[in-house]
């Protein structure tokens, strides 16, 4: 997943948790990991919503100020799907971590 530069940061805090992209299909898959700077994206979730379901409030979840401003980076691209991901961040070295490691041996 490619997100814009001023959310990176906020990703990487544990800040931002979703995001909304208008697509023609979904191009990412739950439990799936995306590479984002020096670690990876974890998607949680995805679920196709409507226009009406973006509200103010997960406008500011997902990191911009209103819907119309969250409207602006979403649509830019083909497509009138609208899919809600929700994800976590791992940084650099996570999937080292001894709870991982646990967890791939069972």
């Amino acid at each position: 997943m490619v997100f814009t530069k001023r959310l990176r940061e906020g990703i990487r805090r544990g800040r931002i948790r979703c995001s909304v992209r208008v697509w023609t299909c979904p191009h990412v898959k739950a439990g799936h990991r995306y590479q984002m700077d020096d670690g990876h994206i974890i998607v949680d979730s995805i679920d196709e919503i409507s226009l009406k379901d973006i509200t103010d409030d997960l406008a500011r979840e997902s990191g911009f100020e209103s819907v119309d401003d969250l409207l602006r980076i979403a649509r830019h691209g083909r497509g009138d799907n609208i899919y809600l991901i929700r994800f976590h961040y791992l940084p650099p070295g996570g999937w080292d971590t001894p709870e991982r490691q646990q967890r791939n041996v069972r």
